[in-house]
């Protein structure tokens, strides 16, 4: 769960870059890093926190070049709290390859072995991004070239990649001398979305890659399309575009949590907006709350904000109901989800929302939130709703309970720490402490999504525990347990 960019220009790309990753922050804030290229030289920083905290003055200046590439990390695989498990990471051979990576790796246990014994490298991190880099590496090494490296070699190297690699990535590397390669995994998890806009100087394109859409729009480039699953893409130093598709494969399963949660509202991926889905994801909640509750029982409809806002609204809506916004939202404290620990997530509840007691005094009020994760953040905001004067609160989950464990890059990887795990619905009600307690259906999020779109599959595996990659087992999910409480 993380956001990254890279762009080819004839223009200083530093200033570019540090924007795209400001647009990007939302999808992570443990760390953030930049490369970029000048001819076959990079230059890098990389730093703990947020984008505004992370570069200075001189950072800024001294990463020099057209070429570049940039990453903000909420941390999924190897340490939060390590500043050299931020990216990007480099490798001097072949070329001099320096990448950046979205997603989880899910045999990296096989691809550790592979690397010391046969490949003969040697990673200095716990992250799987460093493993992604030195696979790529590998199998670039291997192709058979003179002394100039084609695209074709790149893509051959690709497709051997999509053999040996397991799990979710999006990943954009700089080869030193050459260009900017991105590719995605083959089920197409993780986003990635390609864009261009022509220099004014020389009437020469400019190309951008990037998580989400509102970093093309926000910056003037034009949305070409996203990157296919499997796909490569290369564009050289001198702005040239090559693609291929590595995998023969491929299928589109975007994850079914971007739209849900982690996507900013205004961004289209895969062909879906975001925003849209979030006001189907309201209409259908809505139906469901129809089933379960009179509506002369509830006064008000409320989101959590943020990203619960376009599903209240259509709630409100489709129930007849007056909409009213009765939390405050902080905007200097960070998503509570991605906090790096249960305590911490406890904590920022109080420190980011504030309940406004004339919305809440003496009324029976419906809360919409997107979803329900480890159920920290929602027991704490149905107990504020009480402090500030509810008759009755009723809690409402744009989203189906999160019953499994999340593998492919969001940070759910214990069973345990999910309040829907093993438990009734009214069981987690009571854990909640809240009068009512309604989901959204598996069918109606994905009806939500998909609706209208060309899209025919999501990645659903945390509500359904179908793991689309098809290598997860019960050992492997404990394993993944065991070693993020230990």
């Amino acid at each position: 769960m993380c956001g990254i960019v890279g762009i080819v220009s004839d223009n200083q790309i530093n200033q570019l870059i540090y924007d795209s990753l400001l647009l990007l922050q939302h999808r992570g804030q443990d760390s953030t890093g930049i490369a970029t290229m000048d001819g076959s030289v990079f230059h890098m920083h990389k730093s703990k926190g947020q984008v505004k905290e992370a570069y200075r003055t001189r950072d800024m200046r001294s990463l020099k070049g057209g070429l570049g590439i940039g990453h903000v990390r909420y941390a999924t695989s190897g340490a939060a709290s390590r500043e050299d498990e931020a990216q990007p990471f480099y490798v001097n051979a072949p070329y001099g390859i320096i990448l950046v990576h979205n997603g989880n790796l899910t045999n990296t246990r096989e691809l550790e072995k592979q690397l010391f014994s046969i490949d003969r490298r040697h990673t200095n991190s716990s992250s799987d991004t460093e493993m992604l880099l030195n696979i790529l590496a590998t199998e670039i090494q291997s192709q058979e070239f003179g002394r100039s490296l084609s695209p074709e070699n790149i893509f051959s190297a690709i497709e051997s990649l999509h053999k040996r690699v397991e799990g979710s990535y999006s990943a954009i590397a700089l080869i030193s001398g050459y260009g900017l390669l991105a590719f995605r995994d083959p089920f197409g998890i993780r986003p990635l979305i390609l864009g261009k806009r022509k220099l004014e100087k020389n009437n020469k394109e400019e190309w951008i890659v990037a998580s989400e859409s509102l970093v093309l729009e926000n910056n003037d480039f034009e949305v070409v399309r996203d990157i296919l699953p499997g796909e490569a893409v290369f564009i050289s130093k001198e702005g040239e575009f090559f693609s291929k598709q590595c995998s023969i494969t491929s299928k589109l399963f975007p994850c079914s949590f971007e739209y849900v949660y982690l996507a900013r509202p205004d961004s289209v991926m895969n062909g879906i907006s975001v925003y849209e889905a979030r006001l189907k994801m309201g209409d259908n909640l809505a139906k469901e709350i129809k089933k379960q509750i009179t509506s002369g029982d509830i006064d008000v409809v409320m989101p959590i904000p943020d990203s619960s806002r376009p599903s209240a609204m259509q709630v409100a809506r489709k129930l007849g109901l007056e909409y009213r916004e009765g939390f405050f939202k902080n905007r200097y404290v960070g998503r509570t989800f991605i906090m790096p620990g249960q305590e911490h997530r406890k904590r920022s509840v109080r420190q980011k929302l504030n309940a406004m007691s004339s919305e809440f005094k003496g009324k029976n009020v419906l809360l919409v939130d997107d979803s329900i994760v480890r159920g920290t953040t929602s027991r704490e905001i149905v107990q504020m709703a009480r402090l500030a004067g509810a008759n009755k609160v009723s809690f409402t989950s744009a989203a189906p309970p999160i019953r499994f464990p999340h593998v492919y890059g969001i940070n759910m990887p214990s069973k345990k720490e999910l309040i829907a795990y093993n438990k009734t619905i009214t069981e987690i009600e009571q854990i909640l402490c809240a009068d009512k307690l309604i989901y959204q259906s598996i069918s109606a999020l994905e009806d939500s999504i998909l609706s209208g779109s060309s899209v025919n599959h999501l990645e659903m595996s945390c509500f359904n525990g179908d793991y689309i990659t098809g290598n997860i087992s019960e050992e492997y999910l404990n394993w993944v347990e065991s070693k993020y409480s230990s």
